[in-house]
C-alpha cells in the first residue's frame, strides 16, 4: 500500500510538471561544456532548500512520508519552474524516483529529496544544491 501512495504521488508530480514546462523542452540541451566545482548537497527541510535557490514554494502535498512543492525562479540564472519533494525515508525517495522515472523528466537527487524540472533548470539547480542528475525514460524524454 506504501508503493501506491509514493506511485500514485510520483505520477501526480511528473503530471504536475508536465503542465508547467508545457509537457517537453526547447530541444536547446547545451549543458556548457566545462565542469565546475559542485557545492556540497545541500541538506534540510523542503523549505530550506527551496530558499537555497530562492523559491518560496507553493506547497502540494504536505504528508508524514513525502512533502512537496512547485517552486518558480526568475533570478536570471535558471528561469524556470520546477517540483522540489523531499522525503520522510531513503527507500521512500528511491520508491517515487523509480515509479517517476517511468514518465520521463529530468531529477536532481539529493539525501531525501529530489527536484524535477527541464534539463537546463535541473542542470542550473545543481550548481547551487550539489546532488546527482538522473534522467526519466528516453521515450518520454525526447519528443513532446
Amino acid at each position: 500500500m506504501t508503493r501506491q501512495k509514493f506511485a500514485g504521488s510520483a505520477v501526480a508530480v511528473v503530471a504536475a510538471l508536465m503542465m508547467l514546462t508545457g509537457c517537453g523542452s526547447d530541444g536547446g540541451g547545451s549543458d556548457g561544456g566545462g565542469e565546475k566545482k559542485l557545492p556540497e548537497t545541500a541538506t534540510g527541510s523542503l523549505e530550506n532548500i527551496a530558499n537555497e535557490v530562492g523559491c518560496k514554494p507553493d506547497m502540494q502535498t504536505d504528508a508524514d512520508t513525502i512533502r512537496q512543492a512547485i517552486c518558480k525562479n526568475t533570478d536570471g540564472k535558471f528561469n524556470g519552474k520546477f517540483v522540489l519533494a523531499t522525503f520522510a525515508t531513503d527507500r521512500g525517495q528511491r520508491e517515487w524516483l523509480n515509479g517517476a522515472k517511468d514518465y520521463g523528466g529530468y531529477y536532481l537527487v539529493g539525501r531525501k529529496w529530489v527536484a524535477v524540472g527541464e534539463q537546463k533548470t535541473v542542470t542550473a539547480l545543481r550548481g547551487r544544491l550539489g546532488g546527482t542528475m538522473e534522467e526519466g525514460s528516453d521515450h518520454m524524454n525526447g519528443g513532446h
